[in-house]
């Protein structure tokens, strides 16, 4: 069974810690956008029905109740294992969420970021603390009882105190799944660039250390688990069965297709993407071409690694893996970054904390 992933990357405005090819867009956009992706959902050949749907952005919420049982009329496989839908706080309406499971949404992600005001002001967010205990009321009451919250590690002027109390206020709403990041700092976003700068704009200057923002996710580990909210990803945390199935296609190498502006897909064998920027994915389309822009073939043996390693459960290597990548794993092991369990590695606790540069020694 297959995954599919649907972009939608229209926003109200650019969150400053941002750093997807989404935001505020160009008017009359959105229309042109709405036919480029249903005609590449017609051009899509459905080797495999999809079980699993993620509409992402962008602010797919915003999409009017009116409009939105048109985006997945093209998708077989009707009713999905799972079908999530990325919402931002504030942007829920009972006739919304009626549309959405009229249209086999089964589970909502909420970007949250944080329950503080202040550091939720500086980042360009609108909602607040209350925002998200009535979207998740208006869920409830909808009919969708599996939803993910998300917070951000590592925002401006974020304390010890402050995540402290943003992790209490995730655990009081009793969710079946939260995801953890840490802050990215690249030039991608407006903050990050900031950062590298050294500006002040966008609160870069208050922005936690590393050890501290390390400290704060190490410090949601070990809360989310006391309270039965168990860490299956790097930054994936899930009650009992609540995992994401369709993100656990990506770690696991399963087949998925992208689909819309900035979408990857992969079929076992190759990889391939769509044009980054909405406005250049239309333009294909107007050309008379639809969606795949470039391709590459799929790197097994790498890729076990690079994105199973992710996964707290681990990769089975097996004695090819070994006689290719034994020096590298043997001097993790001995420096206590991976864990063997039989025929399993997994990264340590401590692993965790460097895992990009865990993963780095399994490409090219």
């Amino acid at each position: 069974m297959a995954g599919i992933y649907i972009s939608w990357p229209f926003c109200a405005q650019k969150c400053t810690y941002c750093n997807f090819a989404s935001g505020v867009q160009p008017k009359g956009l959105e229309s042109e956008y709405s036919a480029a992706l249903a005609a590449e959902i017609a051009a899509t050949d459905w080797a495999l029905t999809p079980d699993t749907v993620y509409i992402g952005g962008g602010t797919p919420s915003a999409i009017p109740a009116s409009d939105f049982g048109g985006l997945l009329e093209g998708i077989p496989g009707r009713p999905w294992a799972e079908a999530t839908l990325e919402a931002a706080p504030g942007s829920l309406t009972p006739e919304k969420i009626a549309a959405w499971t009229g249209a086999g949404i089964n589970r909502v992600s909420l970007g949250v970021q944080s329950f503080i005001r202040g550091e939720l002001a500086r980042t360009g967010r609108k909602h607040d603390a209350e925002t998200v205990r009535g979207d998740v009321a208006m869920l409830r009451a909808g009919g969708i009882a599996n939803f993910n919250l998300d917070l951000i590690a590592g925002l401006p002027g974020q304390t010890a105190s402050s995540w402290r109390e943003s992790l209490e206020a995730v655990v009081a709403l009793d969710p079946p799944h939260v995801s953890v990041y840490m802050l990215e700092v690249d030039e991608d976003s407006r903050l990050g660039s900031e950062i590298i700068l050294g500006g002040k704009r966008y609160g870069a200057f208050d922005v936690p250390s590393e050890d501290a923002v390390a400290g704060f996710y190490e410090s949601a580990v070990a809360y989310l688990a006391g309270c039965g909210i168990e860490r299956y990803e790097i930054s994936n945390f899930a009650r009992p069965g609540a995992e994401s199935l369709h993100n656990l296609k990506y770690w696991r190498r399963e087949p998925y297709v992208g689909l819309g502006s900035d979408a990857h897909s992969f079929d076992g064998v190759k990889r391939w993407r769509n044009p980054e920027m909405a406005v250049d994915y239309v333009a294909r389309w107007h050309r008379g071409g639809v969606g795949r822009e470039e391709e590459t073939a799929a790197e097994p043996v790498e890729e076990k690694f690079f994105v199973g390693l992710r996964l707290a459960e681990g990769v089975e290597a097996n004695a090819s893996d070994w006689e290719r990548f034994g020096d590298v794993f043997q001097r993790f092991l001995e420096s206590g970054i991976l864990v063997r369990d039989g025929d399993r590695l997994r990264l340590s606790a401590r692993g965790v904390m460097v895992s990009n540069e865990v993963f780095q020694e399994f490409v090219g």
